[in-house]
């Protein structure tokens, strides 16, 4: 399994048959390199969207497009989307799984909010999630954007995720004290990436607290289009 960072929090990741864009902002993001974006998104088979924030969402149609692949997420947005944009897309709901290819995707419950800017008003494009992804006997838990959530001990007593992908940066999610907290007392990772930091100077800009908080956990700090292999 290879995971890379795309900034903010974007992810490329290549496992079992499958090569997943995870909430691809690329387009404006100040931790993306635009001169790599071809590599970044080569052979792409699906586009997983946790919910309908613009950074998270910037470059989802232009990519589901270019890379005729379809976009991943909760039905009401997918819905939408294939019918006002013409796109390829999974629609599914929370507690729900999929196969893509030989990996199987469950999404869980999120706390945080999920809309699209409008002419006029923001545009609701359904809940907020976050996904399982799962393969080979190994998982990965994608938080999406969250706070702590009770729900987090139901996440691990199902899926036993050993990787853990979580939103840390604070303000518009938990931060990196929080996320600690809920690792600690929710799961039992072996390894953590942080995300959705760094990218502004109002988001946190390191992972020193959620190191101190988590000596047993290999906690990386990942750097934008630098492959990290497990």
């Amino acid at each position: 399994m290879k995971i890379t960072w795309l900034g903010h929090s974007g992810f490329r990741m290549e496992i079992g048959d499958q090569v997943l864009l995870i909430d691809p902002w690329l387009t404006g993001n100040p931790m993306f390199p635009e001169a790599r974006r071809a590599e970044a998104i080569a052979g792409t088979t699906h586009i997983l969207i946790t919910h309908g924030h613009g950074d998270h969402t910037g470059d989802a149609l232009p990519l589901s497009r270019e890379l005729d692949a379809p976009l991943v997420g909760i039905y009401d947005l997918m819905t939408w989307w294939s019918e006002q944009e013409n796109v390829k897309t999974v629609g599914f709901n929370k507690g729900g799984t999929i196969a893509l290819g030989d990996v199987s995707v469950t999404m869980v419950n999120a706390v945080h909010s999920s809309s699209i800017s409008g002419a006029n008003e923001p545009i609701y494009t359904g809940s907020e999630a976050g996904f399982m992804i799962a393969h080979g006997g190994r998982t990965v838990y994608v938080s999406g954007d969250t706070d702590v959530m009770a729900d987090m001990k139901v996440f691990n007593d199902l899926h036993a995720p050993e990787i853990g992908i979580l939103c840390a940066g604070g303000h518009f999610t938990m931060d990196m004290r929080r996320a600690a907290y809920a690792a600690k007392t929710f799961f039992n990772f072996k390894t953590i990436i942080p995300c959705h930091y760094r990218t502004f100077p109002l988001l946190e800009q390191s992972a020193a607290v959620m190191k101190d908080n988590l000596p047993e956990v290999d906690v990386i700090e990942p750097e934008v289009m630098e492959p990290m292999t497990f």
